[in-house]
């Protein structure tokens, strides 16, 4: 099993839920195609998969016997994990009885049982090792799910040049390293561990010396993690918690030197607005309506997408293009990328001028007014301002075509010089605004996002976008990894977030933005829910749960 599929179907399992429960969780917190896997309360040592379809919940019994895991017929699996898997990735297997099918989209995760940030979660054997291996040092530990026996989780620790795995057991809301003492938390067993070293059989002396941290977190936890985070920060003078992360992602950037032999030729070196921000060769915006011997082909600017963490691309619709604010001779080639890429929503997040300081050439016309950029005309057509951003409406057509093409500008005003804004609100009500732009045209190419420099502003916008887009498609209870995510965004563009304030702000956007959708769930599933009773009725196969 990959890790890939692992981290998609294994924190489904629920140990302590009633068909009741599942149910309630999965229409409050759930979207079509979420799902769960919980112990069957009618047949002790089976399960029940509950799946919401079209606004309600079907429970499916899976039976143990002992030898395999299988739903009453078909397909036999060794483990539990195996056969969810196996529906999640082969959609059409799982049918109800008339041939109707049912999908398994999104996992329903369960709790996590700490805060602690030595947990991570669905983590395989392997991967634990790695990582311990490859970043910790002796006495390194986590805590993971296991993956033999859902509800249960594992203790790894590095010993020396290799890795322990001691079981960790959950039985009645306890746990225990089978066999000891019971403790009413992870925490406090973790917390017991650290004082009283565990032996192996072998007599292995098994150490507690330093967490390994995660940074992967259920998204719509995020407001326990910034509160352990931001509690760190405040016991350790500033150097733990955010700090210790944005760190991190500080000494990973040595993993990300990449080929910028373009912005570095004498042709070009003029159109940077600082001379050592380049743009990585391999992702860099080419323009394709000049001669490339003159350098005409060059623009300080990448394509950004969403990619795993093999360098692969997820097929998204969601593109942008994080660019440096215009110098005064690269207005022309601005104009150039946004008619070559069909860009229509413009992103700009800096003024003209902070501190004295140019920060970005005036690209656009003034209202009612016309400019032209070589072969292209800008004609602005309106300009808006509210409390936070100006609007602005272009129309823009190019000499050698009848295209009329409306281009929307939307100049983020309310960011501070230095710093970052103290409502995440208005980025996220911005942000809103954007996207609701890009979405109303159906042929828009890459959002356009610019600062200064296009890496610390820019990466900020573009990063809590692609978050929130991520939960918007997958649920409050996807899986999402600032950190993680920032660095697949840096190996693109680099430098990409600048500052700790900035990271941090990315963790203070997001979480806004889960509190309100989780407020708006709750109130919108006690109104659908006003006369409704629960019924555990509907079932794929066999009736009973």
């Amino acid at each position: 099993m990959t890790l890939e599929s692992y981290n998609r179907i294994s924190r489904w399992f629920h140990p302590n839920i009633t068909g009741p429960e599942a149910e309630r969780m999965l229409l409050e917190r759930g979207i079509d195609g979420s799902f769960l896997a919980r112990p069957s309360k009618s047949n002790p040592g089976d399960f029940t998969l509950s799946v919401r379809r079209n606004g309600e919940v079907t429970h499916i019994k899976i039976q143990n016997t002992g030898d395999y895991y299988d739903l009453y017929g078909g397909e036999k699996f060794a483990t539990l994990a195996e056969l969810v898997q196996y529906y999640c990735e082969n959609q059409g297997q799982l049918k109800e009885k008339n041939g109707t099918n049912i999908e398994l989209k999104y996992p329903l995760n369960s709790s996590d049982p700490t805060a602690e940030r030595w947990f991570h979660g669905a983590l395989s054997p392997a991967d634990a090792e790695r990582v311990i291996l490859e970043k910790g040092k002796n006495g390194s530990f986590l805590v993971r799910e296991s993956m033999s026996k859902p509800g249960d989780y594992v203790l790894s620790v590095r010993i020396d040049d290799k890795v322990s795995h001691v079981k960790i057991r959950s039985q009645d809301n306890k746990y225990d390293v089978y066999g000891g003492e019971p403790f009413d938390s992870l925490s406090d067993l973790i917390e017991y561990c650290k004082k009283n070293p565990l032996v192996e059989t072998t007599g292995a002396v098994v150490q507690l010396k330093v967490p390994f941290n995660a940074t992967r977190i259920t998204a719509s936890t995020i407001d326990r993690r910034v509160r352990v985070l931001s509690n760190e920060n405040g016991q350790n003078n500033g150097k733990a918690g955010f700090w210790e992360e944005f760190e991190y992602l500080q000494q990973l950037e040595c993993k990300h030197l990449y080929s910028r032999k373009e912005g570095q030729r004498p042709e070009n070196r003029a159109k940077n607005r600082y001379k050592n921000i380049l743009p990585f060769d391999y992702t860099r915006v080419v323009l394709r309506d000049g001669d490339p011997s003159t350098g005409s082909d060059y623009i300080n600017g990448n394509i950004i997408k969403t990619r795993k963490d093999d360098g692969t691309e997820i097929p998204s619709k969601k593109l942008y293009i994080a660019t440096q604010g215009p110098l005064l001779d690269t207005v022309n080639d601005f104009w150039r990328m946004l008619w070559q890429e069909n860009s229509r929503v413009i992103v700009m997040t800096t003024k003209e001028v902070e501190r004295g300081k140019n920060k970005c050439a005036r690209y656009w016309p003034s209202e009612g007014q016309v400019k032209e950029c070589a072969k292209i005309k800008i004609k602005s057509a309106l300009e808006k301002a509210s409390k936070d951003y100006t609007l602005r409406e272009f129309e823009v057509t190019r000499e050698d075509s009848s295209e009329v093409r409306k281009v929307y500008q939307y100049h983020f005003t309310a960011w501070p010089d230095h710093g970052v804004p103290s409502d995440p609100g208005c980025v996220l009500d911005f942000l809103h605004e954007v996207n609701m732009r890009q979405e109303s045209i159906k042929e828009s190419g890459p959002i356009v996002v610019h600062c200064s420099a296009g890496i610390g502003r820019t990466g900020t916008f573009i990063i809590i976008d692609m978050i929130i887009d991520q939960i918007k498609k997958q649920g409050l209870d996807c899986e999402i990894d600032i950190q993680r995510t920032i660095q697949m965004v840096r190996s693109q563009r680099s430098g990409m977030v600048q500052t700790e304030a900035q990271y941090q702000f990315v963790y203070l956007a997001v979480a806004h933005y889960i509190d309100t959708l989780q407020q708006r769930l709750i109130a919108k599933q006690r109104s659908s829910m006003v006369g409704r009773e629960y019924t555990n009725i509907k079932y794929a196969s066999e009736t009973g749960s």
